[in-house]
């Protein structure tokens, strides 16, 4: 079953990517891409966490966030191992929207702009941090003298 979850996760994770990447940015897309998959990962993921915290799915004993052994429990079995990962595709999912979001609203929506937009989504898909970290550095260079603060309201 947690094999089915997990993959389940991941392809409706990559569609929203792909949409988010190639598609376009009217509203009614952002606001589907958030209401829709990020929101049904979400809740998959705090349904799957509140599984396995209360004990109704085991993980092999001692799962807890209070010690190293205790998070090595949760990650040890099928659903921790899916549980984590869905974490992460909604974190990451999450910071592609905003990076998305704001790259447009900054003036980065035009071809040009929606080309140096795809790396640096492919890389907070692929890598989150490593995407964010790019997204941030190119705007400060890209936006350097049109933007008076690094982050936005």
């Amino acid at each position: 079953m947690w094999e089915q979850i997990f993959g389940a996760a991941n392809l409706l994770a990559m569609i929203a990517w792909v949409v988010l990447i190639l598609g376009p940015r009217r509203e009614i897309v952002m606001r589907a891409l958030f209401f829709g998959p990020l929101l049904v990962l979400a809740l998959g993921y705090v349904t799957g966490l509140t599984l396995v915290l209360t004990g109704a799915v085991p993980t092999g004993g001692g799962a807890n966030f209070a010690s190293i052994e205790g998070v090595r429990s949760i990650f040890s079995s099928d659903p921790g191992v899916t549980i984590g990962w869905v974490h992460y595709l909604v974190f990451d999912l999450f910071v592609g929207l905003w990076i998305a979001r704001n790259a447009d609203a900054h003036g980065l929506d035009t071809l040009k702009g929606r080309l140096i937009q795809a790396p640096i989504l492919f890389f907070t898909f692929a890598a989150g941090p490593f995407g964010l970290a790019l997204y941030i550095a190119l705007r400060a260079i890209f936006l350097r003298g049109r933007s008076a603060h690094l982050i936005p309201a």
